[in-house]
């Protein structure tokens, strides 16, 4: 039978912990009770086919597929966790499942990023400027994860430490009723990025990052901005492309260094002045200290033991293989050629 995990329980220390960072949501509380306002209930009804009276019915059918299709699925199993699931598939059960067996997957497939997963681990990112959550969301009420890969070098760390430090991001993220509903976006500025950063990562790397954003995480990514992108960024995207869904390629736009472009897709008033807004001077600081005061809750969450042990995968489970075929070395190459080219 699956294990279930038990909710997160919240000590004072917990509870201090939101205090201090006031302007995020607090984690959800152990016995699910739900904290969406009207406005955003009417929202998830519209947008997500969340019916608030089927709610907790819906979360017991999800509930009941895994205990039988998937008895030996190490997995949290209480209702604010399985919720995340089935809002990001629109109360699909089945899709619901599928990106829920894709989540525990992509831990067994990547190694590199999952094992020891907590913030103490990607303090270096995190003090090198690489990522931060602006402080006021969008009047869509998303939260803007602000990415500058330009401030990471190869010489510095491994890239894969990047992405361990965008998970713990995604993770904390997710964790609001309000995220859920109403998704991220994603502003990412290239300034200082140059070949070396450029031709690192490589395709399999990308493809298994664009893998875990759109088929083996519960979020709903609204928009990605990209300004400041440097002439080799079209090579940089090529790398990219191949493996979004055409909704996903849809939802990035170039912005360059026009500023009144992005604000008009992100407004002044949630910008720092960095960026032509009117929200301050750019904090790279406030996020890092939130996501390294919920070192424990991260242990609790990643640092147990593979929730895949004894389970079998259906052949649709997204990662499937870690070699890529002759055809994509190739594109690489070409990609690289091109991307030597432009700069």
């Amino acid at each position: 039978m699956a294990e279930q995990h038990e909710p997160h329980s919240f000590s004072p220390a917990d509870l201090a912990t939101a205090a201090k960072h006031s302007w995020f949501p607090p984690p959800p509380q152990p016995i699910y009770s739900c904290t969406l306002t009207p406005e955003l209930e009417a929202k998830a009804r519209e947008e997500l086919q969340e019916k608030p009276e089927w709610r907790l019915r819906d979360v017991q059918a999800l509930r009941d597929m895994i205990l039988k299709e998937q008895p030996n699925l190490h997995t949290r199993l209480d209702d604010a966790f399985l919720l995340r699931f089935l809002r990001a598939r629109k109360f699909d059960y089945d899709r619901a499942l599928q990106l829920l067996l894709n989540y525990h997957a992509g831990r067994r497939a990547w190694p590199e990023v999952f094992q020891d997963l907590k913030p103490s681990t990607v303090k270096h990112v995190l003090d090198l400027g690489f990522l931060t959550v602006l402080p006021r969301p969008d009047p869509s009420g998303r939260y803007i994860l602000c990415l500058r890969p330009g401030k990471w070098k190869p010489n510095d760390y491994p890239f894969v430490d990047n992405v361990r430090a965008i998970y713990l991001t995604l993770e904390k993220l997710i964790q609001p009723e309000e995220t859920q509903v109403n998704g991220i976006i994603i502003l990412v500025d290239y300034t200082g990025v140059g070949m070396s950063q450029a031709s690192n990562p490589g395709p399999f790397l990308a493809k298994k990052v664009v893998s875990i954003l759109q088929d083996g995480f519960p979020i709903r990514i609204k928009a990605v901005n990209i300004i400041n992108e440097p002439l080799i960024f079209k090579g940089i995207f090529a790398i990219i492309k191949p493996f979004l869904k055409e909704k996903m390629a849809e939802r990035y736009i170039l912005h360059g260094s026009d500023l009144r472009s992005l604000h008009r897709n992100l407004p002044a008033s949630v910008l720092p002045e960095e960026y032509g807004g009117t929200a301050g001077r750019l904090d790279m600081g406030a996020w890092s200290r939130l996501l390294l005061d919920c070192e424990e809750e991260f242990i609790v969450e990643f640092c147990q033991p593979d929730p895949l042990e004894g389970v079998m995968l259906p052949d649709s489970v997204l990662y499937e293989g870690e070699q890529a075929s002759g055809s994509v070395e190739d594109t690489f190459r070409s990609l690289r050629s091109q991307l030597y080219y432009c700069y």
